[in-house]
């Protein structure tokens, strides 16, 4: 590509994927719970299926909770959109809440498994309330589901115009529900 086409072209809005502590263990780690599915392999698919729909696609994973915050923050004004999957640090870390909450971009929440079936400790999210929704349960899946609806937002679409819908359908969700005790609540 000539010097003057790039110049032209304009840059893709960029969704960053953050993985928290031991999602670089996917695929071997209980797969029974989070699947066979690799993260490289989730991230391969983020970035191609991106590509596909006209943004650009940047991972980044960490066991250290000071490491994903530090990401947080300084994709603050690159970033137009993250998908988070902090792993344990969902339930625990008021830290990286807060870091998402200060950067103020367009965020949802990832998770493997159904938070609501396993353990208690797993039913709240210190996360959910700062996103704009939730995806959990859906396997890898899920991130790509993230990824369309961020991309739709980012990209200006109206939901279901590719594909010729007229449903009403909003991309600001509420946080997930659940009816068990310390789930999030709206």
């Amino acid at each position: 590509m000539t010097e003057q086409k790039r110049a032209s072209t304009p840059a893709r809005p960029v969704i960053v994927v953050i993985h928290g502590p031991n999602l670089n263990l996917l695929g071997s780690r209980e797969p029974h719970i989070y699947g066979r599915t690799s993260l490289g392999e989730i991230d391969g698919d983020l970035t191609s299926h991106g590509q596909n729909l006209g943004v650009a696609v940047e991972t980044f994973q960490s066991n250290h909770e000071g490491a994903l915050i530090d990401h947080v923050q300084q994709v603050s004004g690159k970033a137009a959109g993250l998908i988070v999957n902090a792993g344990g640090l969902t339930h625990t870390s008021v830290s990286l809440r807060d870091a998402i909450a200060a950067v103020k971009i367009p965020t949802v929440e990832v998770h493997l498994s159904n938070l609501y079936t396993r353990e208690d400790f797993r039913h709240r999210s210190l996360l959910a309330p700062v996103c704009l929704g939730q995806i959990a349960g859906l396997g890898a899946i899920g991130y790509r589901l993230a990824l369309d609806a961020l991309a739709r937002l980012v990209l200006g679409q109206r939901p279901g115009a590719s594909s010729g819908r007229s449903d009403s359908f909003h991309l600001k969700s509420h946080v997930a529900t659940s009816s068990k005790k310390g789930a999030a609540k709206k």
